[in-house]
Formats: structure tokens, sequence, C-alpha cells
């Protein structure tokens, strides 16, 4: 009889989050598996919007620990914490915990009387103009006024990249406790180019004297100071789009410049060319108030749809499904799914047969249980549900679920609408994810737990039965870990069980990497390696 030679032989496979062998209690009382710190890190760090409260952590318990896990990583391994806080500002879009991580690093290695990579690390994260003064605001509230060389130098790196005309109309406002000069001042940042020394000296010159004169050679500032100036007179003139475009008007200065002495729909009619595709998705509420007239309607639904915007946005999947809950307008449903199915191109399409659960528990939704309720505008609950119905829609054969203590199938249809497919699912009291694993699979190809990781004894109705035993050890599971929490709900790393964090399409690449029988890496080593 053949030991090893078996049908359901593989090539032993790893993946970078990793437990370590040691357990603890979740927060539900529960065995929960520890990883090791590079792990924890990085499913806190794709999950960690800073300040936020969680079902089970309050937003200073998370970015304590965030702050923690960065200190020990940024001296045991800081070229890797490089790698971690320049994805995680590019191409998983997380900007606040890329800004914090790159200065706790810069601390901690201070601390350590360690050189290297700090610098590094600043000018990485920091890619909008805004940035550079976010920072230093961060660094001196923790740290005090005293900026060491490397915060210095990475912020000036990046002022040379960032500072420009339309960057210092858009972000240098009154409203900002550090202005374009603070920032000049404080790091002593070298011009590019003989213009950008004209706009540095002017940007701390009209830090201290607000009616500072304007340089010869920057025309995109005379020409919004002239534009100011001709509205003030004639509201009409912010009808120009061209006009608003060449003077560097941002949607946000031409309503309130305009106030109610313009029709709205005329001014939305005539800023929408030259608007961000993020503002775009997050006015179109406005716009309908506003009343837009149709071919309007049609010619932005039309951009925000467009495959190619949609990926150059980079925004996240959930931001189309919170743009259609927030919207009343028909009128934007199709371009919105459309916009979200180019969103998530990259879900793989997999073969065989997959088995789908979706945790609806009361843990993912956080603010459920909060007198001040969470101030993200889309839930882990949402996230689960609108990862689960694409991964199931887009799958050969698929079975999806949703759970809580009991849980249910999601019926689907091939070519149903990822937003309708959602609908379908209910919220639910507890957790018991070994029970839905459990009565629902049969047979599958493959596993797939979208989740908080949080199962608990108090629910389940099978006390001893694990996730990772109601499913055979030659079957993949794999877990996608929506929250960050400390301990997970199985082990990870090898041996067809792994775990993954965040939306993004390195992470929808591992499955199907994994199951090629190659071995899965950390998301910016996939783009080196591709």
């Amino acid at each position: 009889m053949s030991r090893f030679n078996t049908r359901t032989a593989r090539p032993a496979v790893l993946s970078p989050v990793t437990t370590t062998g040691r357990t603890t209690t979740n927060h539900q009382g529960a065995v929960g598996h520890l990883r090791d710190a590079r792990s924890e890190l990085f499913l806190l760090a794709v999950a960690n919007f800073v300040g936020t409260d969680t079902f089970y952590e309050t937003g200073g318990t998370r970015d304590d620990r965030y702050t923690r896990l960065i200190h020990t990583v940024a001296v045991e391994d800081p070229t890797w914490l490089l790698g971690l806080l320049r994805w995680l500002r590019t191409d998983a879009n997380m900007r606040t915990a890329a800004i914090v991580g790159a200065a706790e690093m810069t601390r901690a290695r201070l601390d350590a009387g360690a050189h290297g990579h700090s610098r590094q690390a600043i000018d990485a994260v920091l890619l909008r103009a805004d940035e550079p003064g976010e920072l230093l605001a961060y660094w001196t509230a923790r740290y005090g006024r005293n900026i060491p060389k490397p915060i210095k130098r990475g912020v000036a790196d990046a002022v040379r990249r960032l500072y420009g005309e339309r960057s210092l109309l858009k972000y240098d406002t009154e409203s900002k406790g550090y202005r374009f000069g603070d920032v000049l001042e404080l790091v002593h940042a070298s011009p590019s180019a003989p213009w950008q020394g004209d706009l540095f000296r002017h940007a701390i010159d009209r830090r201290h004297r607000a009616d500072a004169e304007i340089p010869g050679h920057l025309d995109v500032l005379a020409r919004n100071v002239h534009l100011r100036h001709a509205a003030r007179l004639n509201p009409a003139a912010l009808l120009d789009a061209d006009a608003l475009a060449a003077a560097g008007m941002t949607w946000e200065d031409t309503l309130s410049l305009a106030g109610d002495r313009v029709d709205k729909a005329a001014l939305w009619s005539g800023l929408w060319p030259s608007m961000g595709y993020m503002a775009l998705l997050r006015n179109l509420r406005n716009m309908d108030r506003a009343g837009v007239p149709d071919d309007v309607a049609e010619a932005v639904a039309a951009r925000l749809a467009d495959p190619e915007q949609v990926a150059r946005s980079r925004q996240f999947p959930f931001r189309f499904y919170a743009a259609h809950t927030a919207v009343q307008s028909l009128r934007w449903g199709h371009a919105l799914e459309k916009a979200l199915r180019a969103s998530l191109a990259n879900v793989p399409a997999l073969p065989g047969r997959t088995l789908v659960l979706v945790d609806q528990s009361p843990s993912m939704f956080p603010g459920y249980h909060f007198s001040t309720p969470n101030t993200s505008d889309i839930t882990p609950a949402d996230q689960a549900k609108l990862f689960g119905s694409a991964l199931a829609l887009r799958a050969a054969d698929a079975d999806l679920v949703g759970y809580g203590i009991e849980n249910y199938a999601v019926p689907f249809h091939r070519g149903d609408a990822v937003l309708t497919v959602m609908g379908r699912f209910r919220m639910e009291d507890g957790t018991d994810t070994p029970a839905a694993v459990r009565d629902h699979f049969k047979g599958h190809d493959r596993v797939v737990i979208v989740t908080d990781e949080q199962t608990g004894n108090m629910w389940t109705r099978t006390p001893g039965l694990t996730v990772d035993s109601t499913v055979p050890a030659h079957v993949p599971v794999y877990t996608w870990n929506l929250a960050g929490y400390r301990a997970g709900h199985a082990p990870s790393g090898a041996a067809n069980r792994h775990t993954f964090g965040g939306l993004t399409d390195a992470a929808f690449r591992m499955i199907p990497l994994l199951e090629s029988g190659r071995s899965a890496t950390w998301p910016w080593e996939q783009r080196a390696a591709a």
C-alpha cells in the first residue's frame, strides 16, 4: 500500500503569515493561535484605520499594539519593515498607518542607536503634498519639537517631489498647523528647479504675510488670484471649466467661493471634468441634490465605470459599495456595479468546488455595542460579504454561506450583481466558525473563510470542534482576516492552512499561487519576483 504517492499528494507550500505553535485565549475565550511579530504586524497594518475602535479593541489599544510591533520589527528586520511601509502606502493605499509606521520606525531605530532605513521609509510613505506636514505634526505631538536628521532628510526628499503650484493651492490652507512654509523652514529642502525655488520662497512668505506678492514665474497662482477677484465681481466666472482648471481651483474652493450666488447644477456641471476620481465618487449625492442634468450624470457615470480610471484611482472595492449606499438616485447604480467589478478584477476565478464562508457576527459590525459608533463608513461585515460574494460569483462552482451562531446558504446565480448578492446576507448572533464549516463542507476542493477570527467557546454547539479539525488535512483552508486581532482561529503558514490580510491584488493572487505548488511571499516581494 502506498503511503506517500496518493491521489491527494501535493507539494508542501508555505505562506508568509505564520503562527508560532503557541496558543492563547482569544477575545471570546476560545483557543487562539499566536503569530510571529511580522505576521501580527502585517495583519494589523492592513486592517488598522488609526484611532478607530473595533468591536474588541479601542482605537488607542490598537494603536499602542501597532506601535509596539513597529518598534520590535524596526530593530529586528528593518529591510522587511521598509518594504511593508512602502507597499502599505502605495498598493494597499493605507495612508495614515503608513505615515505613523514610518515615524515610529524612525523612533525605534534612533532609540536603538541603529543607522539607515529611516530616511528612506519617511520618503516612501509621503505621496501627497499635505503629508510632510502630517508626519511632522504627528512627530512633534508625540515626541516634541526636536526633529532628528532622518525625519528632516526624508521629508525634504518628499517635498522636492510633491510641492508645486497646484498642491500649494489645494493643501496649504489656514486650517493646517504645519503650513508649507513651516515645513520648508524646518527641513531646509533644496529646490529641484528654479521655479521651485520661487515657489518655496513664496510659500514661506505667505505663511508670514497673507498678502505676499506672487513671483512672476508662478502662473497658476497668478491666475488663481485673478479668477477669485473676477468671481467676486461676477460669480458666473466660476462656470468656466477651463478657467477653473487653469487657475488650479479645487472643487471645495469653488463651491465655497460661489456660495448661493451660482446655480448649483450649473456649477457641478462645470466642476466635474477637473475633479479627481475619489472626489467624484464621494459627491454623487451632492450632484443629485443639485439636480445636475442627465447628460452630465451619464458622463460622470462613464468615467466612474471606466476600468482604466478605476485601476488608476486605487480605490478600495468597498468605496464603491459605500457610494452605492449613500446615493438615492438610480442613475448611478449600473456604473457603480461596473466600477466595483473592475476593482475586483484580480479576484481569482477558482476552478473546482469552493466553499466560501462569510462571518456576519456582531463583532464584524464595529460600533454595534459601542455608545460611540465606529467612524468608518463601511464595516468589516460589509467588506466580508463584498469579497465573499465576488469570490463566489467568479468561481467555477461555489457554495456561499453566511454565519454567526447559526449559518445559512446564500443563494446566487452566475451573472448576479455583486451588490445584489451582498443584500442577501443577514446579521447573526455570536460566532461559531467550526460549526459553519462542518455543516457546509461537502468534499469541496478548498474552503475560504472571511472573518475576524474570533470564534467563541460560549457560542459553540460542539465543544472541542476547531476550524482546523473540520476539514481534511489535504484540503486547503484560506482565512481572510479583516480585523488584525492578535490571535487567529487556526494554525497558518503551512500544511494547507493559510491566513491572508487586505483586499488587494497581491492578496487575491495568493490562492492560485499556493495551489500551483509555489510558496507565497509578502505582497511587495511578489512584485519584485514578477
